[in-house]
Protein backbone atom coordinates (compact mmCIF):
# COMPACT_ATOMS: atom_id res chain seq x y z
CA UNK A 1 0.00 0.00 0.00
CA UNK A 2 1.42 3.07 -0.93
CA UNK A 3 -0.13 5.31 1.88
CA UNK A 4 -0.47 3.88 5.83
CA UNK A 5 -3.64 2.67 6.78
CA UNK A 6 -5.82 5.23 8.07
CA UNK A 7 -8.09 4.52 11.46
CA UNK A 8 -10.36 6.79 12.97
CA UNK A 9 -12.99 6.86 15.71
CA UNK A 10 -16.26 8.41 16.31
CA UNK A 11 -17.63 8.53 19.90
CA UNK A 12 -14.96 6.02 21.16
CA UNK A 13 -11.38 5.79 22.25
CA UNK A 14 -8.87 3.89 20.06
CA UNK A 15 -8.55 0.67 20.93
CA UNK A 16 -5.04 -1.08 20.47
CA UNK A 17 -6.89 -4.39 20.10
CA UNK A 18 -9.05 -3.60 17.43
CA UNK A 19 -6.11 -1.80 15.81
CA UNK A 20 -3.97 -4.77 15.54
CA UNK A 21 -7.42 -6.97 13.78
CA UNK A 22 -7.80 -3.99 11.13
CA UNK A 23 -4.20 -4.29 9.91
CA UNK A 24 -4.40 -7.45 10.04
CA UNK A 25 -7.48 -7.29 8.07
CA UNK A 26 -5.96 -5.51 5.90
CA UNK A 27 -2.82 -7.30 5.24
CA UNK A 28 -5.15 -10.11 3.90
CA UNK A 29 -6.82 -7.58 1.47
CA UNK A 30 -3.39 -6.59 0.19
CA UNK A 31 -2.26 -10.44 -0.69
CA UNK A 32 -5.56 -10.85 -2.86
CA UNK A 33 -5.01 -7.21 -4.43
CA UNK A 34 -1.53 -6.13 -4.56
CA UNK A 35 -2.48 -2.87 -6.03
CA UNK A 36 -4.10 -1.24 -3.57
CA UNK A 37 -3.22 2.30 -2.71
CA UNK A 38 -5.16 3.55 0.12
CA UNK A 39 -7.23 2.08 2.93
CA UNK A 40 -9.29 4.42 5.50
CA UNK A 41 -11.31 2.75 8.22
CA UNK A 42 -13.98 4.71 10.54
CA UNK A 43 -15.00 3.04 13.76
CA UNK A 44 -17.78 4.78 15.18
CA UNK A 45 -19.70 3.69 18.54
CA UNK A 46 -23.47 5.08 18.26
CA UNK A 47 -25.01 4.18 21.25
CA UNK A 48 -28.85 2.52 21.80
CA UNK A 49 -31.16 2.24 24.38
CA UNK A 50 -31.97 -1.25 24.02
CA UNK A 51 -28.51 -2.81 23.03
CA UNK A 52 -25.99 -0.41 24.28
CA UNK A 53 -23.27 0.57 22.01
CA UNK A 54 -23.44 -0.26 18.53
CA UNK A 55 -20.69 -0.62 16.13
CA UNK A 56 -20.93 0.63 12.03
CA UNK A 57 -17.43 0.39 10.34
CA UNK A 58 -16.38 1.78 7.53
CA UNK A 59 -14.05 0.61 4.63
CA UNK A 60 -12.67 3.05 1.85
CA UNK A 61 -10.25 1.38 -0.44
CA UNK A 62 -8.48 2.37 -3.38
CA UNK A 63 -7.11 0.92 -6.32
CA UNK A 64 -5.99 2.07 -9.89
CA UNK A 65 -8.95 3.22 -11.66
CA UNK A 66 -11.71 2.50 -8.45
CA UNK A 67 -12.60 2.72 -5.24
CA UNK A 68 -14.56 0.47 -3.08
CA UNK A 69 -16.83 1.89 0.16
CA UNK A 70 -17.74 -1.02 2.64
CA UNK A 71 -19.57 -1.57 5.82
CA UNK A 72 -21.93 -2.34 7.59
CA UNK A 73 -23.37 0.72 8.49
CA UNK A 74 -26.89 0.08 7.06
CA UNK A 75 -27.24 -3.18 9.21
CA UNK A 76 -28.86 -2.95 13.17
CA UNK A 77 -27.45 -6.24 13.81
CA UNK A 78 -26.98 -6.93 17.82
CA UNK A 79 -24.06 -9.00 17.01
CA UNK A 80 -22.36 -5.09 15.86
CA UNK A 81 -22.50 -4.47 19.80
CA UNK A 82 -18.85 -6.40 19.58
CA UNK A 83 -16.36 -4.21 17.51
CA UNK A 84 -14.66 -6.61 16.46
CA UNK A 85 -17.56 -8.73 14.92
CA UNK A 86 -18.44 -5.00 13.34
CA UNK A 87 -15.18 -4.65 12.22
CA UNK A 88 -15.07 -8.65 10.59
CA UNK A 89 -18.23 -7.85 8.90
CA UNK A 90 -17.03 -5.08 7.24
CA UNK A 91 -14.08 -6.24 5.34
CA UNK A 92 -16.16 -9.06 4.62
CA UNK A 93 -18.40 -6.79 2.52
CA UNK A 94 -15.62 -5.05 1.05
CA UNK A 95 -13.96 -8.58 0.66
CA UNK A 96 -16.99 -9.39 -1.82
CA UNK A 97 -16.48 -6.02 -3.58
CA UNK A 98 -12.62 -6.08 -4.27
CA UNK A 99 -13.54 -9.71 -5.38
CA UNK A 100 -15.63 -8.71 -7.68
CA UNK A 101 -14.32 -6.17 -9.11
CA UNK A 102 -10.70 -8.13 -9.59
CA UNK A 103 -12.97 -10.69 -11.66
CA UNK A 104 -14.61 -8.47 -13.72
CA UNK A 105 -11.15 -7.00 -15.01
CA UNK A 106 -9.96 -10.02 -15.45
CA UNK A 107 -12.78 -11.30 -17.85
CA UNK A 108 -14.32 -13.58 -15.42
CA UNK A 109 -17.42 -12.54 -15.18
CA UNK A 110 -20.20 -14.08 -17.83
CA UNK A 111 -22.18 -11.16 -19.42
CA UNK A 112 -25.76 -12.03 -20.14
CA UNK A 113 -27.36 -11.94 -23.44
CA UNK A 114 -29.89 -9.38 -23.76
Amino acid sequence: MQTPVQISYLGMEPSPALERRIHEKVKKLERFHDRLTSCRVVVESRTRSDVGPVFHVRVDLIAPGYEIVAGNAGREDPAHSDAHVAVRDAFAAATRQLEDRVRVARGEVKHQAG
